[in-house]
C-alpha cells in the first residue's frame, strides 16, 4: 500500500494559516456533505441531547472511516489510497442569506463537510451509505451526499480561543479583504481543529475561511 494521504501536512497554506489575514487561491475538492440548521450544541437540556449538527459528525465520521477501513475487508476498492481523514470543515450562512452573525444561531445553517480523496466516487459513497444503513439500522446516513466544492479567491485566518470568540477575527478577515479590493461572496467557512468535548476553549483552532472576488 502506498503512503497515507495527509492533507494538512501536504498543503499548509490551506490548513494551517497565520494570525493575521491572508489572500489564498483554494482549489476545487470533493467531500462528503451533510446539511442542516442550528447551533452545534444544545441550548436547553442535558449535555446528552444530540443536535442535528453532532448527528451530522457522526454521519461524516461513518462513512469517511468506514472507506479508510475498507481495505481490510473483502472488497479492494478501486484505486484505493490510505488516508488520514483530515479535519472538519463547515459552511455557515443565515436564512436570509445575510453575512454570517455568531449572534444568531437560531437563524445559522449549516454544511458539514469532511474532503475525500480521488479515489472516492458516488458509488462508492452509495455503497457505503446503505452498508451502514443496515449495519446501523438507522437512516440519518442518507443525508450525505458527495460533492465538489471551490472556492477560488478567498481571504482566512487562524482563530486560537472558543468559537463564541471568532467576532473580532472574522471582521479582521471581512476588513482586509475589502482594503485589498475585494468583496465578500459566497459562505463563511470554518475548519476545525480540537475537540470541544475534551479540549479547553482557548486552545481550540479554527480556520476561519470567506471567499472574495473583485
Amino acid at each position: 500500500m502506498s503512503d497515507v494521504i495527509d492533507y494538512v501536512k501536504e498543503n499548509k497554506q490551506l490548513y494551517k494559516p497565520g494570525k493575521k489575514p491572508e489572500i489564498i487561491d483554494v482549489p476545487k475538492m470533493q467531500f462528503i456533505m451533510v446539511d442542516g440548521k442550528g447551533a452545534p450544541d444544545p441550548d436547553e437540556g442535558s449535555s446528552k441531547d444530540v443536535t442535528e449538527f453532532q448527528e451530522a459528525f457522526q454521519v461524516l465520521y461513518g462513512l469517511a472511516y468506514s472507506i479508510k477501513m475498507s481495505y481490510r475487508g473483502d472488497e479492494q476498492l478501486p484505486g484505493y489510497q490510505n488516508f488520514k481523514v483530515p479535519p472538519p470543515e463547515a459552511l455557515w450562512w443565515m436564512t436570509d442569506n445575510s453575512d454570517f452573525d455568531v449572534n444568531q444561531p437560531d437563524k445559522w445553517r449549516w454544511t458539514l463537510m469532511l474532503r475525500m480523496p480521488d479515489f472516492v466516487t458516488d458509488k462508492i459513497v452509495t455503497n457505503f451509505i446503505d452498508k451502514l444503513v443496515i449495519k446501523k439500522k438507522s437512516d440519518i446516513y442518507k443525508k450525505a451526499r458527495l460533492e465538489d466544492f471551490k472556492e477560488g479567491k478567498s481571504v482566512q485566518i487562524m482563530h486560537v480561543g472558543p468559537y463564541s470568540a471568532e467576532g473580532p477575527n472574522i471582521e479582521a478577515i471581512h476588513k482586509y479583504a475589502l482594503e485589498q479590493g475585494y468583496k465578500l461572496h459566497g459562505k463563511h467557512h470554518e475548519i476545525y481543529y480540537g475537540d470541544p468535548r475534551r479540549s479547553a476553549p482557548e486552545k481550540l483552532k479554527t480556520v476561519l475561511r470567506q471567499p472574495v472576488k473583485k
